[in-house]
């Protein structure tokens, strides 16, 4: 089990940040030689970033919904999110390359999709958890006595992104 801090913890980051979705949806479920390569890309693109600490990937985490998995992404960078994605010798590039040869062959198959955040400011609370989300990308720290409430923290600067 993950260690619980104790108390009310916030996040703190000095830089830029950027908050990064990527997601999926199956359409035809009956066609995995479409969507299944799709599933397999993300993990070794996600390796190939965490095992470089200049590629600007502070961290990430899936989700799973109903309408289908999405990894959330905090990098230090736009540029660095972009460079990254054009880089021709990364592994996003042949996996956006299979995807789009695949949906040329049965579109609407699988849908993917992408929002790209740029933070100026970022408020976060923890109360008796796990460094998770923000914190977990970037630091934690203990809520301050004068960043008690979420309007304090993003106007104290505190967790200014």
């Amino acid at each position: 089990m993950a260690q619980i801090n104790p108390g009310r913890t916030t996040h703190s980051h000095d830089g830029s940040l950027v908050v990064f979705h990527i997601g999926m949806r199956v359409n035809k479920p009956w066609r995995p030689d479409l969507w299944l390569p799709v599933v397999r890309a993300m993990p070794p693109m996600l390796a190939e970033l965490s095992a470089d600490p200049d590629s600007g990937l502070l961290g990430h985490r899936s989700v799973f919904s109903p309408s289908g998995p999405w990894l959330v992404q905090w990098w230090d960078s736009l540029d660095k999110l972009y460079a990254y994605a054009s880089r021709p010798d990364a592994e996003h590039r042949p996996a956006w390359t299979a995807f789009n040869r695949a949906a040329r062959k049965a579109p609407g198959a699988v849908g993917i999709w992408h929002e790209t955040y740029v933070v100026e400011r970022a408020e976060s609370i923890y109360a008796s958890m796990p460094t998770t989300g923000l914190a977990r990308a970037t630091s934690l720290v203990p809520v301050r006595r004068n960043a008690d409430r979420a309007a304090a923290r993003l106007a104290s600067g505190a967790t200014r992104a």
